[in-house]
């Protein structure tokens, strides 16, 4: 059976091109069209599609307040969100991430249309058939459990034998990221640092949004800063985010090189810098999203003695990247998404041992 997809955009020309790439794919229809939120309610529960396309900036009801709508009377959608490349666009998308929006995908540019068929056939239709496949789960009503005020694991007697902890993710991440970085208590003894698949803006808000609701410090990282336990390091957009060693410092290093498994930044640069760095001290997280970027990068951590940590199937938005990792024999601990902040905690916290 076809996929069947809503098309809502306050825009023709964006409803019609849309509608014109999603035709052209065999296993894919278009059920409907709306022009603003009121109408994506009305016809996700008429049409019941597979998968929504959703404007965010809409008149009469905006895509926020249409997706919480979709959410209530018919939750078996799945739906991408469409931002514009701008702050406000950024904040109000990592909202709906947060809210249990399956993906996002940038607003074309009528100013340059070519560009734009290219760039939503080539990231928009992926997600689609992602989108489609995997079956709905029900989430918690709220995106993070903060930490009690008594923390699970006290502060170590000794130093812990890890030193670091690599996180990658991409389609599902702000939503496992809710769940995994405001879980982990301030008195953590190492830094974090992560390779979500964003664009610029969207990088900055994701890291705000995180910072408000952890003990740790959340931050973007900057091109040459040190890296301090405590702290977790969001790689921008469009950057790639390695480690370097100057003098005695460990420091942040920035570059656009080449885009690795398609993505910049890239959790395999990362995680091959970490296990050059700091050798056999490094926990790599792989968690939900598409492809197999960061099963080099694994491959490199667990060479030099670290451990990796895959998200498992059933908690993954999109069983990609921790599949690749899982199916190369280089996962050691295979977990729910709620218990990857705990085996951190048991990994750093628990007398320092292995």
């Amino acid at each position: 059976m076809k996929i069947r997809v809503l098309v809502v955009d306050d825009s023709v020309i964006v409803r019609r091109l849309l509608s014109d790439l999603i035709s052209k794919e065999p296993d894919m229809e278009v059920v409907g069209q709306g022009k603003n939120g009121r109408e994506a309610v009305e016809l996700a529960q008429a049409l019941r599609p597979d998968v929504i396309t959703l404007d965010i900036e809409m008149p009469l009801m905006d895509g926020l307040s249409a997706l919480r709508e979709i959410q209530r009377v018919y939750p078996r959608a799945k739906v991408i969100m469409f931002s514009s490349l701008t702050e406000e666009g950024a904040k109000e998308t990592i909202e709906a991430l947060s809210l249990g929006a399956f993906d996002f995908v940038t607003k074309p540019s009528t100013a340059s249309l070519s560009q734009s068929i290219e760039r939503i056939r080539t990231e928009l239709l992926p997600k689609i058939r992602a989108a489609a496949s995997k079956p709905s789960v029900k989430l918690p009503p709220r995106p993070a459990p903060i930490l009690p005020k008594k923390p699970l694991f006290p502060k170590p007697l000794r130093p812990p034998l890890y030193q670091v902890v690599g996180i990658g993710v991409s389609t599902g991440g702000p939503r496992a990221l809710m769940e995994v970085i405001p879980r982990l208590p301030a008195h953590f003894p190492a830094p974090v640092l992560v390779v979500q698949h964003m664009p610029p803006l969207f990088t900055t808000q994701l890291a705000r949004r995180l910072n408000q609701v952890s003990p740790l410090k959340v931050k973007e990282a900057q091109q040459g800063e040190p890296v301090f336990k405590g702290t977790v390091y969001l790689a921008p957009g469009d950057y790639h985010m390695e480690v370097k060693v100057s003098g005695k410092t460990k420091n942040i290093y920035l570059h656009q090189g080449p885009p690795e498994n398609g993505c910049r930044p890239a959790v395999d640069p990362l995680f091959r810098s970490l296990a050059q760095v700091y050798n056999g001290g490094v926990v790599g997280v792989i968690l939900t999203g598409m492809g197999q970027d960061g099963s080099q990068g694994a491959r490199k951590i667990k060479e030099k003695g670290g451990v990796i940590i895959a998200q498992d199937e059933k908690t993954s938005t999109v069983y990609g990247m921790p599949r690749a990792v899982v199916e190369a024999g280089l996962a050691d601990y295979v977990l729910p998404l709620s218990e990857i902040p705990l085996k951190l905690q048991e990994i750093f916290l628990r007398k320092g041992t292995r």
